[in-house]
């Protein structure tokens, strides 16, 4: 161990905090904050480091992240749909698919999404974020056919929809290539994808924990043409189940190439496993138990210190490449996303107003929250909160906190009895699914079921 006086330009911040950092961290973290590009196996031993080589990896995350985004911190106003749960795929992470044998699938009619899209401008929003379960021969047009149908409704809402798997199997049902299938998603309104299903991009990895998953080929092609034609998407990784330290350098640097080649990134969004209710978790315990070993490859998500490394080191990776790095607040809740902004993340995401597949999964955090309050978790660590676009656009800067309080805000204290829950769409006779390959035009509204309850 030696001084950390390759850190010199940081020792005012933490030096009293840290007396000595392993000199190969620290090597590192000044190439970083020099300029250079952090190589996979560099990256690898940032990851194994821990005590206050943690703390030094987290100042300097902090250092990048201002150099590239100030003191503001921004956020989203907007609403998912999951309209459906119904799945072909049975991934091990995920609690919120059904299959079609199940009493517990549900498929939302189209007028209901609709309706969802248009309450959601009524209280400001400016995204809604549309993903769903695979619906057993479901019409290839579909995502299209709901896209139109969205934006003839509210034709400025950013459509913020359909992941990799979802255009994948878009194009697979529609017998047309993926960039006819991404061209048709763009004409319709599409505004940009997220960069979900992209979990580990290992392949082995991925045949462990969802086998017949999209493979790491195909989400590449269609992340690379969306791009290509124009369509801009978000990049994720999904971490804490059974990948290593090199699997998470390795992804970071995966994506890195693709916007060195595109620059169709937005942002960088790491989501941490929730494990509760994962069928993989469970099945992974039950094995332990029946063979007499620990079962400890099979970690019961990241821990913190994993959290707040995974965050901090994208920024170091992706610095130069991807300016926004978020926290999300529905899978780390709000006082570890207030850490994060200070460990290299510059965005706390959206207001959601529905959030199904997190809560699922056993998710601790609530589906709204409303800018006031994050705006008032940004404050809290004084920076300047920041209303933006799904392009990073700055629609309002809040240097003080408006004076009246907004629609989100009056709309919190009856939230679950206004926007629903995932508990209850499982649960309602009124939009069970029956074996649809599409929406239904019309049937009970939210309101409807409601009123009538």
């Amino acid at each position: 161990m030696v001084e950390a006086e390759s850190l010199s330009h940081l020792r005012g911040a933490f030096e009293s905090m840290v007396g000595s950092v392993d000199s190969e961290v620290a090597r590192i973290l000044d190439k970083s904050l020099g300029g250079g590009e952090v190589t996979v196996e560099e990256g690898t031993r940032l990851f194994d480091a821990d005590g206050t080589a943690l703390l030094a990896i987290m100042a300097t995350a902090d250092e990048l992240r201002k150099r590239t985004n100030g003191d503001a911190v921004s956020y989203v106003i907007n609403r998912n749909i999951n309209f459906t749960n119904v799945c072909i795929k049975r991934c091990g992470f995920c609690a919120f698919s059904r299959d079609h044998r199940q009493e517990e699938g549900y498929f939302l009619p189209l007028n209901e999404i609709v309706r969802r899209a248009r309450e959601a401008s009524d209280f400001g929003a400016t995204e809604v974020c549309v993903q769903a379960g695979l619906p057993p021969k479901m019409e290839g047009s579909l995502y299209i056919d709901l896209t139109r149908e969205l934006k003839a409704e509210l034709p400025d809402m950013h459509i913020h929809g359909f992941s990799p798997e979802e255009v994948l199997y878009g194009s697979i049902r529609s017998k047309c290539s993926i960039e006819d299938y991404l061209l048709g998603l763009k004409a319709a309104g599409v505004g940009s994808l997220p960069g979900t299903s992209a979990e580990i991009l290992d392949q082995e990895v991925r045949d462990r924990i969802a086998a017949g998953r999209i493979t790491v080929d195909q989400w590449t092609e269609v992340i690379k043409t969306a791009h290509k034609v124009g369509i801009p998407t978000t990049s994720t990784i999904m971490f804490g189940h059974i990948e290593t330290n090199a699997h998470r350098a390795a992804h970071l640097a995966y994506l890195r190439d693709i916007q060195k080649e595109t620059g169709g990134f937005t942002e960088f969004v790491p989501l941490s496993f929730v494990h509760e209710e994962a069928p993989m978790f469970a099945d992974a315990i039950a094995k332990s138990r029946a063979e007499g070993d620990t079962g400890a490859e099979m970690r019961p998500g990241a821990t913190g210190a994993e959290v707040i490394t995974m965050h901090a080191i994208a920024r170091i990776m992706l610095h130069g490449w991807i300016d926004n790095i978020q926290c999300s607040w529905v899978k780390e809740g709000p006082k570890l996303a207030q850490v994060l902004l200070s460990a290299g993340c510059n965005d706390v995401g959206g207001t959601l107003m529905n959030e199904s597949i997190s809560t699922s999964a056993g998710a601790s955090y609530g589906q709204l929250v409303p800018p006031s309050e994050l705006r008032r978790w940004i404050r809290d660590i004084n920076r300047v909160p920041v209303q933006r676009d799904t392009l990073y656009h700055t629609l309002h800067t809040f240097e003080t906190e408006p004076l009246e309080p907004e629609l989100l805000d009056l709309a919190k204290a009856d939230a679950p009895e206004r926007f629903g829950s995932f508990a209850e769409l499982i649960k309602l006779d009124e939009w069970r699914y029956t074996g649809q390959r599409a929406p239904t035009l019309t049937g009970p509204t939210w309101v409807e079921i409601k009123r009538g309850s």
